[in-house]
C-alpha cells in the first residue's frame, strides 16, 4: 500500500528511530526488551518532536483493561495478535489519513 516500514528489535531503538525519522505511524509491541512498549509510548507522547505520531498498540497478551491501558498511556488505538491485516490496515490508514488531515 505505498508504505516504508521501519524497524526497530526494542523499545530503546524504536524511540530513538522514532525520533530520528518521524514516521506517519508507529506500530507499537507493549512486549519490547530492554524499554517495553508502555514505556516507549510514554517517552514518544512526552517528546515535542514526536508526540503528534499516531502509535497503535500491538500484543499478543491482551488481558481485561490491556485496550483501557494503551490508551491512558497515548496509544491511539490498539490490536491483537494475532494480526488480522485487513483489520489493522483499516487502522493504519484512517490514522495516517486523520494525521495529514491535520498537518
Amino acid at each position: 500500500d505505498g508504505f516504508e516500514v521501519l524497524v526497530a528489535e526494542n523499545g530503546e531503538v524504536g524511540c530513538t528511530t522514532a525520533t530520528a525519522e518521524l514516521p506517519d505511524l508507529i506500530i507499537m509491541d507493549l512486549d519490547l526488551p530492554i524499554i517495553d512498549g508502555w514505556e516507549a509510548t510514554r517517552r514518544l507522547k512526552g517528546n515535542p518532536a514526536t508526540n503528534n505520531i499516531p502509535i497503535i498498540a500491538l500484543t499478543a497478551h491482551a488481558m481485561a483493561g490491556s485496550r483501557d491501558k494503551a490508551l491512558a498511556v497515548g496509544c491511539d488505538d490498539f490490536d491483537t495478535k494475532p494480526v488480522d491485516f485487513e483489520r489493522l490496515m483499516q487502522k493504519i490508514n484512517r490514522l495516517v489519513a486523520s494525521r495529514r488531515g491535520r498537518s
